[in-house]
């Protein structure tokens, strides 16, 4: 069996972005002798640096501190050289190329249509791309087919949880989406398991924080904006022409709190606290919990924070975990339910390699 070569070029050493390389480097031999795959490292960049190197960056007896210290020395970085050495890049080695985005940046997004003109693959983390302006992410979508290469974004919504690929599969094979009842924020879901007569919405927020799981601006979370983003792709991919303007928001923490700097939002969010202990009281002697749930129902999308009964499932999700419950003609009137763990770096990388890897088919 003839040896398949990959090339990857990671964008972003993040939280993520660092725990997909060191994965890499820990499978790359055995990928090499189990599946007959070279898996080349041959660029790591980000808005700061850039090191390409066409034979591939040695990962045997990888250290993250020590890679990070040597990335850091490369030589200077913007989006231009970003573009051109990328696709310079594809000219010049063999075999299968991925452009592997684990930032959130807009500008990274907007190099995804000429390096998917380039045949090369794309692989991405970044929600922008897929939630932002309609006409394109169908365009992306139709280079990527066009000229047979992947634009694969699992990750986008619930982190390595396989939602949008079995969107894709029931919808490529003839069955019909109807509707989608979701708890999409692994942030959201661990706050509101964490609210307790001892632990407070700001200190459930900051908990969120120093765990990991939310955003280094939690108002990010907070503001819904990333759920409804996920909507908007998970909507897209079910075959719903959506925008991030057309969900109907029903959010749970007032404009004022996300205006002004981060400091001044840390500052004021206890205020919060009195509003969330009394709701945390009348649903916990309803007997029921808060989620925030994201819906698509009739082809119209919505996210708000519900009270749902203790028996339900999104009840029983604990920690940080998603749920994604997809209505189909063929799954009815039992749906199915996808669920895991929504957030946290190990996770999401594992779901970013495994796009990785389908690009190669193994």
């Amino acid at each position: 069996m003839a040896k398949k070569i990959l090339n990857v070029v990671l964008c972003g050493t993040g939280t993520v972005g660092g725990a997909l390389l060191e994965q890499m480097a820990q499978q790359q031999e055995t990928l090499l002798k189990r599946r007959n795959l070279d898996m080349k490292i041959v660029g790591v960049v980000d808005i700061f640096n850039i090191l390409i190197s066409n034979e591939g960056i040695d990962l045997s007896n990888f250290s993250m501190k020590k890679f990070r210290e040597d990335f850091a020395k490369a030589p200077k970085s913007d989006m231009q050289l970003i573009h051109d050495r990328v696709i310079q890049l594809r000219r010049e080695v063999e075999g299968n190329m991925v452009f592997v985005d684990c930032t959130a940046s807009y500008d990274i997004a907007k190099l995804y249509q000429d390096f998917l003109d380039a045949s090369i693959s794309i692989v991405c983390a970044n929600k922008v791309a897929a939630s932002g302006d309609i006409e394109t992410y169908r365009q992306l979508k139709e280079t990527a087919i066009k000229n047979d290469v992947k634009y694969n974004f699992e990750t986008n919504v619930g982190a390595g949880l396989p939602v949008i690929h079995t969107i894709d599969d029931l919808v490529k094979s003839g069955d019909r989406i109807t509707k989608i009842e979701a708890v999409l924020s692994g942030t959201l879901n661990y706050i509101f398991n964490t609210i307790s007569r001892d632990v407070t919405f700001s200190e459930a927020v900051k908990k969120a924080k120093e765990e990991r799981f939310s955003e280094p601006d939690p108002r990010i979370d907070l503001s819904g904006i990333d759920v409804i983003r996920k909507l908007v792709i998970l909507a897209r991919e079910s075959g719903y022409d959506v925008s991030q303007e057309d969900v109907e928001r029903n959010l749970f923490v007032p404009q004022a709190y996300f205006d002004g700097t981060l400091d001044d939002f840390w500052q004021n969010l206890p205020k919060l606290d009195p509003y969330f202990e009394a709701l945390r009281k009348e649903v916990a002697e309803a007997g029921e919990c808060l989620r925030f749930i994201a819906k698509l129902e009739n082809g119209k999308c919505s996210v708000s924070l519900e009270k749902v009964g203790l028996d339900t499932p999104f009840a029983k999700l604990e920690g940080s975990n998603n749920i994604v419950i997809l209505h189909t003609a063929r799954y009815a009137p039992h749906p199915m339910m996808i669920q895991g763990y929504g957030a946290g770096a190990g996770v999401t990388a594992a779901g970013v390699f495994a796009d990785i890897l389908d690009i190669v088919n193994v």
